[in-house]
């Protein structure tokens, strides 16, 4: 972010061809495409450069993700938007579905609920957003959000229903 005299501050965004990584998506179980993703072979998905965030750890049915707040994700009163947080709990759940997920698999959330704890701001530090499956059955699936800092207390907490997406037959 670069701040020019008059007090403005700008942010340059630069991305990969989303397509790309959501055709691989398709050759790959849930598991080894957000593996691929986290070690780089296959691009981040734009939303996380867009809101600045890191794809942590990944194993079956968990998912953690990170994040920095900064003055660009804050709302009008000075605070991290409470949507960001939200965003950043719908991503950790879902992919915690994804891990679960066979080649040619996807899903999409369907409902989530948010409970907004504490706010958030510069001061609070790191982020991390940890998803986890509650349940998966053949149509649905279950997840659990919980974002905490670096003291591990609770700044929201979340669940989703996803619906699990088979090719037609």
């Amino acid at each position: 972010m670069a701040s020019t005299e008059t007090g403005e501050r700008t942010r340059t965004i630069a991305w990969e061809d989303p397509m790309a990584g959501a055709r691989a998506a398709r050759e790959m179980s849930g598991l080894e495409y957000l593996r691929a993703i986290q070690r780089g072979g296959i691009p981040a998905p734009p939303i996380a450069l867009t809101l600045d965030f890191l794809l942590d750890e990944v194993e079956e049915g968990r998912v953690v993700f990170s994040l920095h707040p900064g003055e660009h994700h804050y709302n009008p009163i000075g605070l991290v938007h409470g949507g960001v947080a939200a965003t950043l709990l719908d991503s950790a759940m879902g992919s915690a579905v994804h891990t679960t997920l066979p080649p040619g698999v996807g899903y999409t959330t369907v409902e989530m609920k948010v409970s907004l704890l504490r706010p958030i701001t510069l001061d609070t530090g790191p982020v991390r957003a940890t998803g986890t499956l509650l349940h998966a059955g053949s149509r649905t699936a279950l997840a659990e959000g919980r974002l905490t800092d670096a003291a591990g207390r609770l700044l929201a907490h979340a669940t989703s229903t996803c619906l699990i997406l088979r090719p037609a037959k």
